[in-house]
């Protein structure tokens, strides 16, 4: 019996569809698209928690010992650059982390970016019509401190468009690690998040 080609990934630029078709032919695992990205797609039943909860955390979480919450033994190190008023405002900002993945440890800068930049100008709108709450969007590059649902496309680099150099680019070992972090750290999320919204979000809450 031969093994079956997987079907190519979801491709960056047509993020749209997931708007348009709750389940994807991969809703969890790894695939190459066309263009040479590496799209990991992680699938996490998160009870109880609601957009309003996911974009307050992101903008809520900078310190190490917050990041650590997300997930204890993988995550080291956190630290923030740029927009930051410990309430929902992380867009144009950047999360400095440490992390293992897939055993080894990173050191990366996430840059969050407005969702418009892939949704489109009205994607608010697109969102509520197709029943979704929101989008966070970061583009994740390496950092180096001594000398900088959830799917990922690993490749976006300004300049890089050849589809092979793209695809090399990226280990397959690294692509399966962040897809098991990924999932584990939702699913980590999932358990902490409603109380720690409750406990912190509202006015005069306490700081961690």
């Amino acid at each position: 019996m031969t093994e079956s080609t997987p079907p190519p990934g979801l491709a960056l630029k047509d993020a749209k569809l997931l708007l348009k078709h709750p389940y994807l032919s991969m809703e969890a695992g790894v695939a190459h698209t066309e263009d040479g990205m590496t799209h990991i797609a992680a699938s996490t039943y998160m009870k109880s928690c609601t957009g309003a909860m996911i974009d307050w955390w992101f903008g809520w979480i900078h310190n190490t010992e917050q990041y650590k919450l997300w997930h204890p033994r993988d995550h080291v190190f956190s630290d923030w650059e740029g927009p930051r008023e410990n309430n929902s405002t992380y867009i144009g900002g950047h999360h400095l982390v440490h992390e293992y993945i897939g055993g080894e440890l990173q050191k990366l800068e996430i840059s969050f970016k407005d969702p418009s930049e892939y949704f489109g100008p009205g994607w608010q709108t697109a969102f509520q019509n197709a029943g979704y709450s929101t989008a966070i969007c970061g583009r994740t590059g390496m950092w180096d401190d001594e000398n900088n649902h959830v799917t990922f496309w690993l490749g976006d680099v300004d300049g890089l468009t050849d589809p092979e150099i793209r695809k090399a680019s990226v280990p397959d070992e690294f692509a399966k690690g962040l897809l098991q972090h990924a999932t584990e750290e939702m699913a980590i999320l999932a358990t902490v998040l409603p109380d720690l919204y409750h406990k912190f979000s509202g006015v005069g809450a306490e700081k961690l």
